[in-house]
């Protein structure tokens, strides 16, 4: 029996773009707003229920809607299609339905768990797309492979998807490719960005590893994050902050002010901003500034991750808690600028799938302690962010603040290991 996605030892994903014709957008934009929709009834119906649910009195109705509801949820899919009976056209995806109310489900059960994000909200509708199918395999295969699902590769530039029919694509690499035979496809996500760009996410599983084993280099390095340039290691190397959104921001702000400018004369005659030819011919210019400032910063943050990863057998950072340190308001644009949590999670997936190992630490008192004698600077001698150099006055050695912090990271990293 073939093993199912959970039951397989490595796990990727990948991301190509599509080119759909009019008719399929029409099917994905149709299929996305279904997915929303399921997700939003299944919102009401929860937030009804606990509310009801805080009625004391025992009157009929109140209890007989907390019975109808409870009944719902049981099987919210059939419930929400008997009701709303448009969601049976044979133009949505099956499998979508049942992924919005998993999708609904796991944010939940995330709430349960961490309790950062909050409780599930309503879906608001916008200017990008997206929806979730599956890929199925029937009973009669028993090698499930990238050729032969319900969500398939015809050949090297185009696949088939449940409802959408067959699609070109550009992007997947040559490695999955060559290996498509031993690679089971699982949940896949169709998506259109604010500028109209089309992709489908794939997440897949294979008995083999997606990358060759890396050798044993016996490096280690600490790396201290930090806004004077982007990263120090604990080997002396800088890596300067490229600053992409602050290169972009006054011609940014200058389109977004004609933007504006376009929503309130749109407004002022009554017109829809969708029907708005100007409005939306601007708002498309704003989404591609902000797209290629995203772009700039994802290929910087991909390249280090990797660069960091590959090249050493354990890399130690800071734990950083960018939603406290954004409070900040003289230094909250350029720490959403500089992407941290995003190269973080980075360093965290690429450590697994290259076999390296990445951990992370308590940063207290890594900038103000001396990585010579462990001398701890206190009270008057305490470093402010301004101190970017400062000499021990225990042991007399001269430090540079971010590499003297980034060798005491891979000192607390070890100590931990």
């Amino acid at each position: 029996m073939a093993k199912t996605m959970a039951q397989l030892p490595y796990h990727y994903g990948v991301k190509v773009r599509i080119f759909p014709s009019t008719e399929q957008k029409w099917l994905i934009k149709r299929n996305s707003d279904a997915s929303r929709f399921i997700y939003n009834q299944m919102n009401g119906m929860n937030n009804d229920l606990f509310w009801l649910k805080q009625v004391k009195i025992p009157i009929t109705l109140v209890l007989d809607r907390i019975a109808d509801l409870t009944e719902r949820l049981k099987k919210p899919s059939t419930a929400i299609s008997n009701i709303h009976g448009w969601l049976n056209h044979p133009d949505f995806d099956s499998l979508m339905k049942a992924n919005a109310i998993k999708n609904y489900k796991t944010a939940w059960k995330l709430f349960r768990q961490v309790h950062q994000a909050g409780t599930p909200k309503f879906h608001k509708r916008g200017y990008t797309q997206t929806y979730q199918t599956s890929c199925l395999y029937s009973a009669k295969v028993t090698g499930p492979t990238m050729h032969n699902g319900s969500v398939r590769l015809n050949d090297s530039h185009h696949l088939q998807l449940p409802k959408l029919g067959r699609l070109r694509f550009k992007g997947l690499p040559s490695k999955i490719l060559e290996q498509a035979d031993d690679i089971r496809i699982g949940t896949t996500t169709v998506s259109m960005d604010a500028v109209g760009h089309y992709f489908v996410s794939m997440q897949i599983g294979s008995e083999h590893p997606f990358v060759s084993e890396q050798s044993v280099i016996k490096s280690k390095v600490g790396i201290d994050l930090n806004l004077e340039n982007f990263l120090t290691d604990s080997n002396g190397q800088v890596i300067d902050n490229p600053h992409y959104y602050r290169t972009i921001r006054g011609k940014l702000a200058k389109a977004q002010r004609k933007l504006s400018r376009r929503a309130r004369r749109a407004k002022k005659s009554q017109r829809r901003l969708s029907e708005s030819k100007n409005y939306q011919k601007q708002r498309l210019l704003v989404a591609k500034l902000q797209l290629k400032v995203a772009n700039q910063r994802k290929n910087f943050l991909h390249h280090v991750s990797t660069a960091l990863i590959k090249n050493h057998d354990l890399v130690v950072a800071e734990e950083l808690r960018s939603k406290n340190m954004l409070r900040n308001h003289a230094l909250a644009m350029s720490i959403s600028d500089v992407g941290w949590r995003t190269l973080l999670g980075m360093l965290a997936y690429k450590a697994d799938l290259y076999g390296r190992k990445f951990l992370t630490i308590d940063p207290r008192n890594t900038t103000q302690t001396c990585s010579d004698c462990g001398y701890v600077m206190a009270g008057k001698n305490k470093l402010t962010l301004a101190d970017r150099k400062w000499t021990c006055p225990n042991c007399g050695v001269f430090h540079v603040r971010d590499h003297n912090a980034a060798k005491n990271i891979l000192a607390k990293g070890l100590a931990t290991l």
